[in-house]
């Protein structure tokens, strides 16, 4: 599987890991140093319109980031509706042509490595949200081996702009999941 015909399955495991996760949780620390839950469901909402709007190639609406989408109700279900109408939108051919923004800058990016991006944030946001709850994540394989391969190769330029900490050396012979997490700068083995 590729991230462009895992964008859906990557969209629908993070709105079933958010539609399980209880309300009254949101000020639960996440493995984002910084940041609870409410950050990363704010984080994944926002960026994910964006999203939508760069598959588009229009300049984003909305909201800014200090927007508490977690103050409004049924936050869960926006989320997953973003998510999929986002995920639905690099399904066309044409989204991956070109340059597009997440910012609305002029130039932007390769369309690919900005579908790249979003698709990582549903599988590594997904997974900060279910461990802060202590719930496994249950991502897809394939969903995880995509995760993997579109990371090794933007893992130090994601660095280099802070979307990432330090690598987190994990054995070579672990699952998947936790090579992909301690490649984001996470922990694997993180607990609230």
């Amino acid at each position: 599987m590729d991230i462009r015909s895992g964008m859906l399955p990557a969209a629908d495991a993070a709105a079933r890991i958010v539609r399980k996760f209880p309300a009254a949780r949101l000020d639960a620390p996440t493995p984002c140093q910084g940041w609870d839950v409410r950050d990363v469901v704010n984080h994944l909402i926002l960026w994910s319109g964006r999203g939508e709007a760069a598959a588009h190639k229009l300049p984003p609406t909305g909201p800014g980031e200090d927007h508490d989408f977690t103050a409004e109700p049924d936050w869960a279900d926006r989320l997953a509706q973003q998510t999929r109408k986002t995920a639905e939108a690099w399904t066309d051919p044409g989204a991956w042509e070109g340059r597009t923004s997440l910012t609305g800058a002029k130039e932007g990016m390769p369309a690919a490595f900005i579908a790249g991006i979003l698709f990582g944030e549903l599988v590594l946001h997904g997974w900060d949200i279910a461990v802060a709850i202590g719930r496994d994540p249950a991502l897809p394989p394939e969903i995880v081996e995509a995760a993997w391969e579109q990371l090794v190769p933007t893992a130090e330029t994601g660095r280099q702009h802070g979307v990432f900490g330090a690598e987190v050396p994990v054995p070579e012979d672990a699952p998947l999941l936790d090579r992909l997490v301690g490649l984001s700068g996470r922990d694997p083995h993180w607990t609230p």
